[in-house]
C-alpha cells in the first residue's frame, strides 16, 4: 500500500493531503485544486503526475456532483462543452514534445498566469451580471482555454471562475456548475492521458486509498461554503494558488 502512496511515509502524507484539498476545493472554490496539482508535481514526474492527481479530481467531482447535484446552469455548460475539445488536443500534443521540466514550470506558469487575470479582474471591479459570457466568442476561448489548462496542468479552475463570475450566478449555482462541467471534461480526458501512456492501473488503486480523505474534504468544504464570506474565501484561493504557482517556478 505505501508503494502506492510513493513509498515513503512523507510522501504518503503529502498525498494525504493534497486529497483532502481536492475534495475541499470541490465543493467550495476550484482555485484551491493548485496546492494539489503542486504537491503531485513536485513529488511525481510532472507528466505522470497530470495522470495521477487527474483520477483523484474525478473522485472530487463524482463528491461535489452528489452535493450540487441540482445546481447546475446547464445552458452554460452546453455553452462551453464543444469549445473544450479543441483544447485537450492542443494539451495533449504539447504533453508529447515537452520534457518533464518544462511541464512542470510551464504548469507554474498557467498557474501564476491565472491567477493574476483573477486579481486584475477584481482589481477593475469587472461587473459580474456582465452579457459578455453570451457571447460566442468569448465561450469558445474560455472553452479552449479550460481544456489546454485541464490536459496539461490540471488548471482550468481559474478559466471557468472568470467565465462564471460574468454570468452573474449565484455562490450555490455556481459551484455546481463547475461541478458538472469538471466530471464531463475530466471523463473526456482519461482516453486522452490513456493515449499518452500517462495514467495506469496504480493510479486507480491509489485513487481508491485516497477516496475516504478526498470524500472528508468534501464533507468540510460544503460545510464551510456556507459560513465564510465569499470575498474572503477568493483571497485565500488566490494566495494559496499563487503561493502553489510560485512554489513550481522555482
Amino acid at each position: 500500500m505505501l508503494e502506492l502512496l510513493g513509498g515513503s511515509l512523507a510522501v504518503a502524507l503529502l498525498m494525504g493531503v493534497a486529497a483532502v484539498v481536492i475534495g475541499f476545493s470541490k465543493t467550495a472554490l476550484g482555485g484551491l485544486a493548485a496546492i494539489s496539482v503542486t504537491i503531485f508535481a513536485t513529488i511525481l514526474p510532472a507528466k505522470e503526475s497530470t495522470a495521477a492527481i487527474l483520477v483523484l479530481l474525478i473522485v472530487g467531482d463524482f463528491v461535489a456532483v452528489w452535493h450540487y447535484r441540482q445546481d447546475a446552469d446547464w445552458s452554460l455548460i452546453r455553452r462551453l462543452l464543444p469549445a473544450v475539445l479543441p483544447g485537450l488536443v492542443l494539451g495533449s500534443l504539447f504533453l508529447q514534445v515537452v520534457s518533464d521540466g518544462v511541464l512542470r514550470r510551464s504548469i507554474g506558469v498557467v498557474l501564476l498566469a491565472l491567477v493574476l487575470v483573477q486579481l486584475v479582474v477584481k482589481w477593475r471591479n469587472v461587473t459580474p451580471a456582465s452579457t459578455a459570457h453570451e457571447h460566442r466568442a468569448a465561450a469558445w476561448t474560455a472553452g479552449t482555454a479550460a481544456g489546454f489548462a485541464t490536459m496539461t496542468a490540471n488548471a482550468a479552475g481559474a478559466v471557468m471562475t472568470l467565465y462564471l463570475s460574468a454570468s452573474g450566478i449565484d455562490k450555490r449555482r455556481f459551484i455546481g456548475t463547475n461541478a458538472w462541467f469538471f466530471l464531463i471534461v475530466n471523463l473526456v480526458k482519461v482516453p486522452f492521458s490513456v493515449s499518452l501512456g500517462l495514467m495506469h492501473w496504480d493510479d486507480v488503486a491509489r485513487a481508491g486509498l485516497l477516496a475516504p480523505l478526498i470524500l472528508l474534504g468534501g464533507i468540510v468544504g460544503y460545510a464551510t461554503v456556507r459560513l465564510i464570506s465569499q470575498h474572503r474565501f477568493d483571497i485565500a484561493v488566490l494566495i494559496a494558488s499563487a503561493v502553489a504557482a510560485a512554489a513550481l517556478l522555482l
